[in-house]
């Protein structure tokens, strides 16, 4: 079959489109599934880049890819929730990765049906980011309805969902979010009218501001600081997809503030248990590595209790329910995604800018997502 790949950990200049074996049912829970669309996430390509090879040393060919979508070909003997010929999406394990490819094999307990109203394209681009995100708000402790939310970068892969499931599924008071000058007038066209509420854009004079708050739908990031732009000390729960949990800390509501982060370090401890090192050879981080790894978190927890905040980095746990419920939001017009660009497996050099582009973590919209199969 026909996989991306990379011969050494590289940046997506390199990737090559190979033919390597099919995959085959492992156990009797598995399913084969015909990729029709895989998306492409920032942990796809940087993990590629050897980002985790001081942890982690992998085999090569590295097949790209955890997302994607496609049509259920086999089923082992106990797979009972799924059927040959059923339109499924997933975010695979560590185990199966390689969702830019013909075919993928997958642990039934990880697959859903996928909407039914979304085309492949759509449904693949998902699973992992659109989990991330319903994960990360389920962190906090309590009830976010009412509450004020920060989710920087609310047009990127991961934010465009987190604001929408922050303010359709968790009911938030308040959702603000951050984008460029270009992207401002998109926010309400692509969220949806009331999904971002009010924010203060610290562009404008100080003398515009009244009581520390003005109506604007979003931060323009490249004009404003958000430390500037919203109050002190009324941020009740912050998603970070851009490492921003320490500049922000001071927004944050004291005693009961919250951080999740994605996009800074895990701890080392976090790291042995996550399902990245669950692999069959059962890797073991090298001492030094965690213990580093244990100190910085600890500094950034400890930063976070002078402010009053509770900080942690969070790992994804793929989940077959988090995708059923995702699906049902899908349905129910409360959860859309944004693709914001596209390329044909087979046309390799545009498969390498598309990963580019999404390495660089600059100038992306939405999620870019890789067809597999010509809809």
């Amino acid at each position: 079959m026909l996989s991306l790949n990379t011969t050494k950990y590289s940046p997506p200049s390199p990737y090559q489109l190979s033919e390597l074996p099919k995959p085959t049912l492992g156990d009797s829970n598995d399913v084969i599934i015909k990729v029709h669309a895989a998306s492409i996430n920032p942990i796809d390509v940087k993990k590629a880049s050897g980002v985790l090879k001081m942890a982690l040393k992998d085999e090569f060919p590295y097949k790209i890819g955890y997302d994607c979508a496609g049509t259920v070909t086999e089923i082992g003997s106990n797979v009972s929730n799924l059927n040959v010929g059923d339109q499924v999406y997933t975010r695979l394990p560590e185990t199966s990765r390689g969702s830019c490819s013909e075919f993928v094999s997958c642990p039934a307990k990880y697959v859903a049906l996928k909407p039914p109203s979304l085309s492949f394209t759509d449904a693949a681009s998902i699973p992992l980011a659109a989990m991330t995100a319903l994960q990360a708000l389920r962190r906090y402790n309590g009830d976010l309805a009412g509450k004020t939310v920060l989710i920087p970068a609310g047009l990127g892969g991961t934010g465009l969902f987190a604001c929408q499931l922050a303010k359709h599924a968790f009911k938030a008071g308040k959702v603000i979010t951050t984008v460029s000058t270009s992207k401002i007038p998109m926010v309400n066209e692509l969220l949806g009218d009331g999904t971002v509420d009010e924010s203060m854009p610290a562009h404008l004079p100080p003398s515009s501001y009244q009581n520390n708050q003005l109506t604007d739908p979003v931060i323009d990031y490249t004009k404003d600081d958000p430390q500037n732009a919203i109050e002190p000390g009324t941020v009740d729960f912050l998603f970070d997809t851009v490492g921003s949990s320490m500049p922000y800390l001071s927004l944050m509501r004291p005693d009961t503030g919250c951080i999740i982060s994605v996009s800074t370090l895990p701890s080392g401890d976090q790291l042995q248990a996550s399902s990245v090192m669950q692999l069959p050879h059962r890797p073991v981080l090298p001492m030094h590595v965690r213990v580093a790894l244990n100190l910085m978190d600890s500094v950034r927890r400890l930063r976070a209790w002078r402010y009053g905040v509770n900080y942690s980095y969070m790992f994804l746990e793929s989940s077959g329910e988090d995708l059923d419920y995702l699906r049902e939001l899908v349905e129910s017009e409360k959860l859309r995604t944004v693709v914001g660009s596209t390329a044909n497996l087979r046309d390799v050099e545009a498969v390498k800018d598309l990963c580019q582009v999404v390495y660089s973590g600059k100038g992306g919209l939405g999620k870019a997502v890789i067809k597999v199969v010509d809809e």
